[in-house]
C-alpha cells in the first residue's frame, strides 16, 4: 500500500469507528468531524470495559496505549468493514516532578486497519480531582465527595481491607445522589468498620477527565494535519528540541532551546529547524546570571 492511499484514508470524508462505551464521542467526535472532516460511529455491542476500569472491578492489565490499541483491535473485530478507529485512555498517578500533585495523561489513537498505521494524540496536566478517601463515617465521606464535585462528577465507594481498597469485597458505583451516597458508605463502613471513597474516573462519570481527552484529541488532530513533505504521511511533528541557544550578551550556549527536529513516524526524514529568537535572554545565562 501507497503512503497516499493510508494518508488518503485519514482525511475527509472517512468514516472511524470510536471503541468506547462510555460517551467519550461526546468530546471527540465533533473536534473530528470539524477538523479532519471523518464522521465517527460508536459499534454497539463493543464491551471495553474488559481491557480494565477506573472503578476497580475489572483491573487494566497493561499501559494505557496498549490497552488503546486493544480497544481499535476489539473495534475493528466487530465492525470487519471499517477501515480506521478510534480509541482512547487514560493513567493517574502522581506529578514526576511535584509528587504532592496528581496528573491525567491522556492519549487518543487513530489506526489504519489496512497498514497498521497510527497517530496518537496526547495531553498530560495536573487539573484533575483524581483523589480517595478512608473515612469512618458517612460525613465524612459526603464531604470528600463535596469537595470532588460530587454529583457533578462521580464517585466510587470500595470497601477496606488493611488500609488498602478491596472492590472485590464491596464495590459501589455509578451513585446517582447524596442519599444514595450516604447510604452506600454506611453499608461499606457496617460491613468493613471504614470505606474507601475515590473519584469516579471513568470517562462519563468525570467532566474533568473529559476536557483533557479533548485537549488530547486536539493534539491528534495536530498531528494528522501535519504532513511530511518527503512521503505524505500524517505524524510529522516535532519530535526533540536541541538546548544551546546563545546567550545575547557573552555568546555562551544556554539551555534555551535553539531548534527543534521534525520527524515522521512513516519514514523517519528529519529536519532541524532553528528557533525564531537570535539569541537567548541574558537572565537565562549560566555565565551573565549564575
Amino acid at each position: 500500500m501507497s503512503d497516499a492511499t493510508m494518508a488518503g484514508r485519514m482525511c475527509a470524508g472517512e468514516r472511524a469507528i470510536f471503541a468506547t462505551m462510555h460517551g467519550k464521542e461526546r468530546v471527540v467526535a465533533p473536534l473530528v468531524r470539524r477538523f479532519l472532516g471523518m464522521a465517527v460511529a460508536v459499534p454497539a455491542g463493543l464491551d471495553t470495559d474488559r481491557f480494565g476500569t477506573f472503578a476497580r472491578d475489572v483491573p487494566r492489565l497493561s499501559s494505557a496505549l496498549d490497552a488503546a490499541r486493544q480497544k481499535v483491535a476489539a473495534a475493528f473485530a466487530i465492525d470487519p468493514g471499517a477501515s480506521l478507529a478510534l480509541a482512547s485512555e487514560g493513567s493517574f498517578g502522581p506529578h514526576p516532578h511535584f509528587p504532592f500533585l496528581a496528573i491525567d495523561r491522556e492519549i487518543v489513537v487513530l489506526a489504519d486497519r489496512a497498514s497498521g498505521f497510527e497517530l496518537v494524540g496526547q495531553h498530560a496536566t495536573a487539573s484533575t480531582n483524581y483523589s480517595h478517601r478512608i473515612v469512618q463515617n458517612v460525613s465524612a465521606g459526603l464531604a470528600f465527595a463535596a469537595g470532588i464535585g460530587f454529583p457533578g462528577h462521580g464517585v466510587v465507594v470500595i470497601a477496606v481491607r488493611d488500609g488498602q481498597p478491596a472492590p472485590d469485597m464491596a464495590l459501589t458505583k455509578d451513585v446517582a445522589d447524596h442519599v444514595a451516597l450516604g447510604e452506600a458508605i454506611a453499608d461499606i463502613i457496617r460491613r468493613c468498620g471504614a470505606a474507601f471513597v475515590e473519584t469516579d474516573m471513568r470517562a462519563h462519570r468525570n467532566p474533568q477527565r473529559m476536557r483533557a481527552m479533548a485537549r488530547a484529541t486536539t493534539d491528534l488532530i495536530r498531528r494528522a494535519r501535519s504532513r511530511c513533505p518527503s512521503c505524505a504521511a500524517p505524524g510529522y511533528v516535532v519530535s526533540e528540541r536541541t538546548a544551546g541557544l546563545a546567550c545575547a550578551d557573552c555568546g555562551v550556549p544556554t539551555l534555551a532551546i535553539r531548534a527543534e527536529i521534525r520527524t515522521c513516524i512513516r519514514c523517519d526524514h528529519r529536519v532541524e529547524q532553528a528557533v525564531t529568537a537570535a539569541a537567548a535572554d541574558p537572565r537565562y545565562c549560566p555565565c551573565c546570571n549564575p
